[in-house]
């Protein structure tokens, strides 16, 4: 190790984060130490250090649960994973349990999450269960121009809508209707291209259309230009017709987590249809559910991603179908706290990942 282990650690809501040597203790068996090649920060990590959403691991503890990195050593039971290349699940279902054995993972009572049930990626070196690991073929990244740092963001930022598609059954010909343009929403959009869909992309951010627009969204609206939904809604059928797509059967993926892009999925819906809810938020909002009925449509929650898909959702960024280089950029974990304030403060245009000295 060229560079003594250390941490930064969380101690309280808001206050500045603290640098700190970490003991690399003896690793259990079936776990793995993986030395961090960049770790992304997350909207998560924002609510838990500006928000005070409390974490289930007592402060002070260090974020962070987007992670790639190489593993340097390993317990009994895990040794054939030294020296490869890895994303940590943000996940970690425990494998074990009914749910788990049932392909239910991501309701798995004992997961536990970097950064949240135990010290997390803001740091050199991170202690992990070896199952669920994802191998990352570094020579195939090369190609594309890529570092493995910039792919720590599939372990949430691309791994989450990548789920949602797959559980929503996004194919060709779909009209896929995603509403929040940002981080995991133009991944969303970027994933439901890459599986034959057409999509629309709602946002009020006319820069993240233009992005998205580039990167695999055949229509972007921003409601502030119509007087309401009914008018989007008109809008979206037009193009299906023109386009040759079903007008019953959409698939409405919110992901903006916000109640109006709650609002706007939920009155967007045609017979049919799927809702995924992939964005979060505490605050609430009131629908008339027998819509869902009425149109005969389906809703569909999304926590995280199992860890089974994330060499599906690799593979896209490896085959080129889904770009990430373009939507990270790398900062020196040392700057935490002025990064953590830039993304706070919306001066970022891309995900950071933080990447520790060497």
């Amino acid at each position: 190790m060229a560079t003594s282990p250390y941490r930064w650690m969380m101690t309280a809501v808001g206050a500045p984060m603290i640098k700190e040597p970490m003991e690399i203790g003896v690793l259990e068996p079936g776990h793995v130490l993986v030395a961090i090649a960049g770790c992304g920060v997350c909207h998560t990590d924002l609510d838990y250090y500006y928000n005070g959403v409390r974490t289930n691991h007592p402060l002070p503890l260090a974020l962070g649960h987007e992670i790639s990195g190489r593993v340097e050593k390993a317990g009994v039971g895990a040794e054939s994973w030294i020296g490869k290349s890895v994303i940590i699940p943000a996940v970690i279902p425990c494998g074990e349990c009914d749910l788990c054995k049932r392909g239910k993972g991501t309701i798995c009572r004992s997961q536990k999450m970097p950064g949240n049930d135990f010290m997390g990626g803001f740091a050199t070196h991170i202690a992990v269960p070896s199952r669920g690991l994802c191998e990352v073929d570094e020579a195939r990244l090369a190609a594309i121009g890529m570092e493995l740092a910039d792919v720590a963001v599939v372990a949430d930022a691309l791994t989450t809508p990548y789920q949602a598609a797959i559980q929503a059954g996004i194919g060709k010909d779909d009209l896929v209707v995603v509403i929040g343009a940002g981080g995991v929403g133009g991944y969303s959009v970027q994933v439901a291209a890459a599986l034959g869909a057409k999509v629309v992309a709602l946002d009020i951010d006319a820069k993240k259309l233009e992005q998205v627009a580039a990167y695999g969204a055949a229509l972007t609206l921003n409601p502030k230009d119509f007087p309401g939904t009914r008018e989007i809604k008109k809008e979206i059928s037009a193009f299906a017709k023109a386009n040759g797509l079903r007008a019953t059967e959409w698939i409405i993926m919110e992901c903006s987590g916000s109640v109006p892009g709650q609002q706007t999925a939920f009155d967007l819906m045609v017979h049919g249809c799927t809702l995924c809810v992939v964005g979060y938020t505490f605050n609430k909002a009131e629908f008339r559910l027998s819509n869902l009925m009425a149109y005969h449509a389906r809703a569909l929650g999304n926590w995280g991603c199992v860890p089974e898909l994330y060499p599906g959702a690799l593979e896209l960024v490896l085959s080129g179908k889904v770009n990430v280089k373009n939507f990270v950029e790398r900062h020196p974990l040392d700057g935490i706290n002025e990064v953590f304030t830039a993304v706070h403060d919306h001066k970022l245009t891309r995900r950071a990942v933080l990447v520790p000295a060497v």
